[in-house]
């Protein structure tokens, strides 16, 4: 028996799951969870074997859940369920440490048996989430692209040098070469079109 958190904020989408996983294989569903702190708190409160988990929710999305997770229990097996898997989303995905990646629009029986194969301990990417990941064009680079992300929620430059802990002049640096390789103007204007090209 595979013990899983389920965490989904689309409401019909998580109960189906919820209600077919145990259908499908030797599967227990211990808690769900509507968004990325309430996985973090089910997660370390009931330590499941694998957490399935939803790349974008509100607040704290799957990715910083899964960090957060990451922190405090290194060993939690995670199964990443995903729309449209974004070059350097997988990436941050894979640096993290998720083991799986399903599109949602998988068939209930397809997640539990790769829920089964991330707890026999090997790992999972479904060949169309990996096809689109391939096919990376994005010149920009990890810390250029992590502050345009920061940018892109509203952040000031003071603001996200102190989140990512750098200087305040290497982020107008960073920022001012995702400008220049983006042809853009301002920075919003470059967090935008790398946003519209998939790279954040």
């Amino acid at each position: 028996m595979t013990s899983i958190v389920l965490a989904d904020d689309e409401v019909l989408l998580r109960t189906a799951l919820a209600a077919l996983l145990p259908l499908e294989g030797d599967i227990t569903v211990l808690a769900e969870a509507q968004d990325g702190q309430t996985a973090v708190e089910a997660t370390l409160r009931h330590r499941p074997d694998v957490l399935v988990i939803d790349l974008e929710m509100p607040g704290v999305d799957g990715l910083g859940a899964v960090a957060q997770i990451r922190r405090a229990r290194p060993e939690q097996v995670v199964l990443m369920l995903t729309r449209h898997a974004r070059p350097g989303v997988l990436r941050k995905a894979l640096k993290l440490g998720v083991q799986g990646f399903v599109s949602k629009s998988a068939e209930p029986a397809h997640i539990t048996s790769v829920i089964a194969t991330l707890h026999s301990g090997r790992r999972w990417i479904d060949p169309e989430v990996s096809a689109l990941a391939v096919i990376d064009d994005c010149p920009l680079t990890d810390r250029e692209l992590d502050v345009l992300r920061e940018t892109g929620s509203g952040y000031s430059v003071a603001d996200i040098a102190g989140r990512l802990h750098l200087a305040q002049g290497t982020v107008r640096n960073y920022l001012s070469n995702a400008m220049q390789k983006t042809q853009t103007h301002t920075r919003h204007e470059a967090a935008r079109y790398a946003r519209e090209h998939d790279w954040l």
